[in-house]
């Protein structure tokens, strides 16, 4: 079997301003920088990362500058989109580099890796908490999906196009979500819709492909189905998504592994010497 792509996928930093803590309680930062040694640790290495909104948390020019110290160590190259809590021009200003599509306005990219293609998409809506995309945004996604058709494409944005049942979350989530299952539907070289927001690892189905919520590296939105509980969040163990593409047939296949963050024991093998189960 041929090695598949890997596309690591992290989501929801929330990047404070040095020494401070998100809700008074959790280190971003520490988190951030667990992270990005884990990444640097995989082997195979991933091809790009993938960052899925909520760079910084409030967001100022500072806690950019902080985001960037704390990136520096990844040895992968990186796209990163907005969401609710980021700043579009002061993330254009911090990250000058990433392809953006146009110099103004929604922070889309696309990238080409290998025989897979990467569409970023800005969600976010200067502003408020829910996310939408803007008429150049679904145009940007409708021709990037038509220039290359007989090429995979997997799509990242911020917020989560379904609901995922907790409540004060799906609030929030994308507005005009049939209007990106109407593009998808038109593309069948589409294999996935990947969000962030939730800070829970997630999986569905939406317009007829996988779509899945990243988890987050440092807090978890609490698991609240029935709305008992006022918004609130717990600090759950960390991790990240790897996406996997397989070659073959008209777009391979992919699949999605969630990755711990942080020291765990092991490896340890199931068989002796002489391969005899343990």
């Amino acid at each position: 079997m041929t090695a598949p792509i890997l596309i690591a996928q992290i989501s929801d930093l929330h990047i404070k301003q040095p020494g401070a803590l998100a809700y008074g309680i959790v280190d971003t930062a520490a988190a951030l920088s667990r992270c990005v040694d884990a990444l640097n640790r995989l082997a195979p290495r991933p091809a790009l990362v993938v960052i899925s909104g909520d760079l910084c948390d409030t967001p100022t020019a500072e806690e950019y500058e902080h985001l960037l110290r704390l990136l520096a160590p990844l040895e992968l190259p990186y796209l990163a989109v907005p969401g609710n809590h980021d700043g579009r021009e002061l993330m254009r200003a911090a990250i000058p580099a990433l392809p953006y599509a146009r110099p103004q306005g929604a922070l889309n990219m696309r990238q080409a890796v290998g025989a897979l293609d990467i569409i970023a998409l800005d969600s976010s809506v200067p502003g408020r908490s829910h996310g939408e995309l803007d008429a150049d945004t679904l145009a940007f996604l409708d021709e990037s999906l038509a220039a290359s058709p007989d090429r995979p494409a997997l799509v990242f944005l911020h917020h989560p196009p379904f609901v995922t049942g907790i409540g004060h979350m799906d609030v929030q989530n994308l507005r005009n979500a049939d209007a990106l299952s109407f593009i998808l539907s038109r593309h069948p070289r589409a294999r996935l819709v990947a969000a962030g927001h939730v800070h829970r690892a997630t999986l569905t189905t939406f317009g007829g492909i996988a779509a899945t919520i990243c988890p987050a590296p440092n807090h978890a939105v609490a698991l609240d189905l029935d709305a008992r509980l006022p918004p609130s969040f717990k600090v759950e163990p960390p991790a990240f998504h790897l996406h996997a593409w397989f070659a073959g047939g008209p777009f391979g296949h992919l699949v999605t592994h969630t990755v711990p963050i942080g020291d765990v024991e092991g490896p340890h093998p199931f068989f002796d010497a002489n391969g005899r189960l343990l």
